[in-house]
C-alpha cells in the first residue's frame, strides 16, 4: 500500500498486547488505527477470539465482538467476521457459545473448547491473512493478559498467535489499577523467549494527574526492561461503546434528574444500548432484588440466556417490583430478551434452555418461541409507530438484531414497523432493535417524556456530534510516540 506524499512501505503489522484484561488494549487499537488513517494508511483491527456478551452485526448479518465493530469504524472500514473471527460468549457453568466466523457454532464447556485449540488457531490465522491481503495493515489485539503462563500451549488470542505471526508487540499497562511496574516488568519476564524480542514499546493508560511527575518512573520502567515508553495516556472519558461486562463496575451515576433504571440481569448483553442515554440521566444498573422504587423508567435489557435470567427475575422479586412501577404509571422498555421477557410465555424447544414453557411477565401480550439454534442477525432500519407518548416522537431509527427466537404479536399494536409491540398506553414496549436508544432521536423522545413528566427542563442531544474517534487519536498523538509506531508498522 502507499502512505500519502511516500513511496510503497513494507507492509506490517502491529499486536497491541495487554498485562491485565480491561487496561486499554482495544481503546488502544482503535486509536492507532484512526491515528494512521488520518496518516494515509489503510488498515484493520483483529482479533482471534474475543470474549464478550457486547456484540455486534456485520453488514453481511455476522456477529462479532463490539469492540472490533468500534475499532472497524475507527479505522473507517466496514466492521468484518475476519476481524474477530472467534467470539465466546458465556452463557454460565463454565459454558459459552462459540461464534466463529459470525455464525452460531455450538454451546461448549471450556475444558472440551481447548482441545479445538489447532482448528480455532488455524481459522483466526485464515482470516489475519484474508484482512492483510484486503487492508495490508493490521492492528491486533491480544485478549486479557499477555503472561498467562498456564495458557501458553492454547493461547490463540496472545501467545499462539504471536508465535505465528512473528509482528512487532507494543504492550499495553493501566497505571489506575496500581502496581504498574510489576504489570510490565512481570509480564515481560514471563514472555516465551521468542516473544521477548518482539516488544517494541509500552503504552501506559490512565493516568491521573500531572504526567511531568511520572517521568522518573518513565525512566525506571525503560532501564529495567530495555524497551521504550511510546507513551503515558491520560485518564479520558469518551462516549466510546464498552467492550465488556468489566466496564459496568466502571460507570457512575451522575446527578441528573431523571432516573432509569436498566435491570442487570446475570447474562446482560449489548448495555452500550443505554451509553447514550448514561450521557443525559442518571442510568443505574440495578440488580435483580433490588427496590425499583423511585425510578422514572424501567428497561429490561438483552440477555445471553432470556429463559435462565427471567427465572432470576422472578425468584427474587423484580418481576413484582416491575409490575409496581407499571400500575403507577412508570414506562418499562424490553430491548431484546427484555422484550421476550415481557410476553406472556416463553416456550423453550430445548434450543435457549431446558425444553418447557415458561410464563412471562405478562405486560404485553406476545409469545416466544425457541424452536433453532439459529440466530437471526442483522441490521435494521425502521420507523417507530405513531403511539403517544414516546413512539411516536422517534421517526427513523437504525440498530441491528441479534436473538435466537421468534415473537408472536398477541393483541398488541406493533412499536415500530415490521417489529415490536405497544401497549395501548403506550408506556410499555418491546423491541429486538439493539442500538434503539443509540439514535438521537429516540433518546430525545424518551428523555423529553421523562423530564417533562416530572416538570424538569430538557436540551434535546443534537442529531449531529463530534466524532469521538478524532478527539481520542487527537489525544493518542499528544502523548504517545505515534511516528515511533509508524516506524514499527513499516519496518
Amino acid at each position: 500500500m502507499t502512505c500519502a506524499g511516500t513511496s510503497i512501505v513494507k507492509e506490517m503489522s502491529l499486536f497491541v498486547m495487554g498485562s491485565a484484561s480491561h487496561v486499554g488494549k482495544s481503546i488502544t487499537v482503535a486509536a492507532i488505527c484512526r491515528c494512521l488513517v488520518r496518516r494515509g494508511f489503510t488498515v484493520a483491527p483483529f482479533k482471534s477470539q474475543n470474549m464478550s456478551l457486547n456484540s455486534y452485526v456485520t453488514p453481511e448479518g455476522g456477529e462479532i465482538g463490539m469492540a472490533q465493530a468500534m475499532q472497524a469504524i475507527a479505522a473507517r472500514q466496514p466492521p468484518h467476521t475476519d476481524m474477530n473471527p472467534v467470539l465466546l460468549k458465556p452463557k454460565g457453568d463454565c459454558i459459552s457459545q462459540v461464534v466463529l466466523n459470525g455464525r452460531p457454532y455450538k454451546d461448549v464447556h471450556i475444558a472440551e473448547y481447548y482441545k479445538e485449540t489447532t482448528e480455532l488457531l488455524k481459522v483466526a490465522l485464515e482470516s489475519y491473512h484474508r484482512l492483510k491481503s484486503t487492508y495490508g495493515e493490521v492492528v491486533v489485539e491480544g485478549a486479557g493478559g499477555a503472561a498467562e503462563v498456564n495458557l501458553y500451549d492454547r493461547d490463540i488470542a496472545n501467545t499462539l498467535l504471536a508465535k505465528s505471526l512473528m509482528i512487532p508487540i507494543i504492550l499495553v499497562a493501566d497505571i489506575e489499577r496500581g502496581g504498574v511496574f510489576a504489570q510490565i516488568y512481570g509480564t515481560l519476564h514471563l514472555l516465551p523467549k521468542e516473544l521477548k524480542p518482539l516488544v517494541k514499546g509500552i503504552i501506559i493508560n490512565k493516568f491521573r494527574g500531572d504526567i511531568t511527575i511520572f517521568e522518573p518512573g518513565v525512566k525506571k520502567i525503560e532501564e529495567l526492561t530495555g524497551v521504550p515508553v511510546l507513551g503515558v495516556v491520560p485518564y479520558f472519558n469518551l462516549p466510546l461503546p464498552s467492550e465488556d461486562s468489566l466496564s459496568i463496575g466502571d460507570k457512575k451515576t451522575g446527578q441528573k434528574g431523571v432516573r432509569i433504571a436498566v435491570i442487570r440481569l446475570p447474562r446482560i448483553s449489548n448495555f452500550t444500548d443505554f451509553e447514550l442515554l448514561e450521557q443525559h440521566a442518571a442510568v443505574d444498573y440495578v440488580a435483580p432484588g433490588t427496590s425499583l422504587a423511585g425510578y422514572d423508567c424501567i428497561i429490561i435489557p438483552g440477555t445471553k440466556n432470556t429463559i435462565e435470567d427471567l427465572a432470576v427475575v422472578c425468584k427474587t422479586g423484580t418481576d413484582r417490583e416491575i409490575k409496581k412501577a407499571r400500575k403507577q404509571g412508570v414506562p418499562v422498555i424490553g430491548i431484546c430478551g427484555g422484550y421476550q421477557m415481557l410476553g406472556r410465555q416463553l416456550i423453550d424447544d430445548g434450543f435457549e434452555s431446558s425444553a418447557g414453557t415458561y410464563e412471562g411477565l405478562g405486560l404485553l401480550d406476545g409469545i416466544t418461541r425457541f424452536t433453532s439454534y439459529e440466530k437471526t442477525t442483522t441490521q435494521v432500519s425502521r420507523t417507530a409507530c405513531a403511539v403517544p407518548p414516546i413512539l411516536s416522537a422517534m421517526g427513523e431509527v437504525t440498530g441491528y438484531e441479534i436473538h435466537m427466537g421468534m415473537t408472536e404479536s398477541g393483541g398488541n399494536m406493533e412499536a415500530l414497523h415490521g417489529d415490536g409491540r405497544v401497549s395501548k398506553d403506550g408506556l410499555v414496549f418491546g423491541t429486538y432493535l439493539h442500538g434503539l436508544f443509540q439514535n438521537p432521536s429516540a433518546a430525545n423522545a424518551l428523555l423529553l417524556f421523562l423530564y417533562k413528566k416530572k416538570k424538569m427542563p430538557f436540551e434535546p442531544i443534537p442529531l449531529c456530534s463530534e466524532d469521538p474517534y478524532e478527539v481520542l487519536a487527537d489525544l493518542f498523538e499528544r502523548h504517545v510516540d505515534m511516528d515511533a509506531v509508524v516506524a514499527l508498522l513499516t519496518g
